[in-house]
């Protein structure tokens, strides 16, 4: 996707070998540029939020084994650095899928040819994530198509939560793949973005990425998103997933759980952009099984934004000595879910459905 004209990922690798990445928690405000050299770089980006987002917390562990097998291509430091990166966030399913494919793809060669194995098959990630978003929002565009056929032309209104934009992917986005195609097909949409406490990954990312491509959206408070649907505003929520259980319950953001409950309440489709890789098929119970990150209470208790003078400051917006919790995910019931949107079409977040649309990737 673009900024002030010019085409970005969210990770690349320079044709000096380094690898780069924007580094996230500076925007809106500030477009900043990282380059990660160590393993340790790459785990304190994924730990720290430099990049967020499943499918690209995936891709950058992936480059991470890349820039640790060319310092070190033993098999012992191929064991540590899966365990040093896994390490970083629990959540996200699309982590420990690809540390598992590069350890699959480096543990039979001979250490010699890890290298350059690792660092083919971390763009063979990233290019595969771009073109599984790619036909995600194609399979999306459809649903758009169809509310908008359905109205006689009048606007699309979508919801969104938090960011499944290129921003969490290495292009395109999930959610917003969807939306992108829909602008692109000359279809009037509009888009409510939802701040997303804590972080407001909505204000800061869906915001500044949607207004980089021009197109019409609203930023809202959280709680706006239940009044806007019982006033018939909203025609669908799209929202991305951190993992996705195999009978098709979907943790994300927190918050997620609360627009899906508003949905149904006031029925208006609620649909999930699902790439197959956030897909855990070791998981059943999603409210059970799926570790719920906790993290630092800073993020509920202090904003980040812009002073007057340009500045980007953290301001404290609670009393001294008073607590905070803040689970950074939940978990919707599939029975909440619409459907899923996947590279392969769309299907019911049911586990016959996924296992019919994934038969290759389902356990048997």
């Amino acid at each position: 996707m673009k900024i002030d004209g010019r085409a970005y990922r969210s990770i690349w690798r320079e044709a000096s070998g380094e690898v780069r990445i924007i580094d996230q928690r500076w925007l809106p405000h500030e477009l900043r540029i990282a380059t990660l050299s160590t393993r340790e770089d790459f785990a304190t980006a994924i730990r720290e939020m430099w990049v967020r987002g499943a499918p690209l917390i995936g891709a950058t562990a992936a480059y991470g084994v890349a820039v640790q097998m060319a310092r070190d291509p033993s098999d012992a430091a191929l064991h540590e650095t899966w365990q040093v990166l896994h390490a970083t966030r629990p959540t996200a399913i699309n982590l420990k899928w690809a540390l598992d494919e590069m350890t699959r793809v480096l543990a039979p060669r001979p250490p010699l040819e890890r290298a350059a194995a690792a660092f083919a098959r971390a763009a063979e990630i990233c290019d595969e994530d771009v073109e599984i978003n790619r036909r995600i929002g194609l399979h999306g565009l459809e649903i758009i198509r169809e509310i908008a056929r359905r109205k006689g032309g009048a606007r699309v209104n979508v919801l969104t939560h938090c960011n499944a934009g290129w921003p969490a992917t290495v292009d395109w986005g999930t959610a917003t793949s969807p939306i992108y195609h829909a602008v692109e097909a000359g279809i009037d949409l509009h888009v409510f973005v939802d701040e997303t406490r804590p972080r407001n990954q909505g204000a800061q990312l869906t915001s500044w990425e949607l207004n980089s491509h021009g197109v019409s959206h609203d930023l809202i408070v959280d709680n706006a998103g239940g009044h806007l649907m019982q006033h018939g505003e909203v025609d669908l929520v799209i929202v991305g997933t951190d993992r996705t259980t195999a009978r098709g319950d979907v943790c994300n953001k927190i918050g997620t759980y609360l627009k899906a409950l508003a949905a149904r309440a006031n029925d208006v489709p609620f649909y999930v952009a699902l790439p197959s890789p956030t897909i855990d098929w070791k998981v059943s119970d999603g409210i059970r099984e799926i570790p719920i990150e906790e993290r630092h209470a800073e993020e509920v208790t202090h904003v980040q934004g812009r002073d007057p003078e340009g500045r980007i400051v953290s301001v404290q917006i609670s009393p001294d000595g008073t607590p905070a919790r803040n689970p950074a995910f939940d978990v919707t019931p599939a029975e909440l879910v619409t459907g899923l949107i996947t590279e392969r079409g769309i299907c019911a977040a049911t586990p016959q459905a996924m296992a019919a649309m994934f038969p290759d990737l389902a356990p048997r």
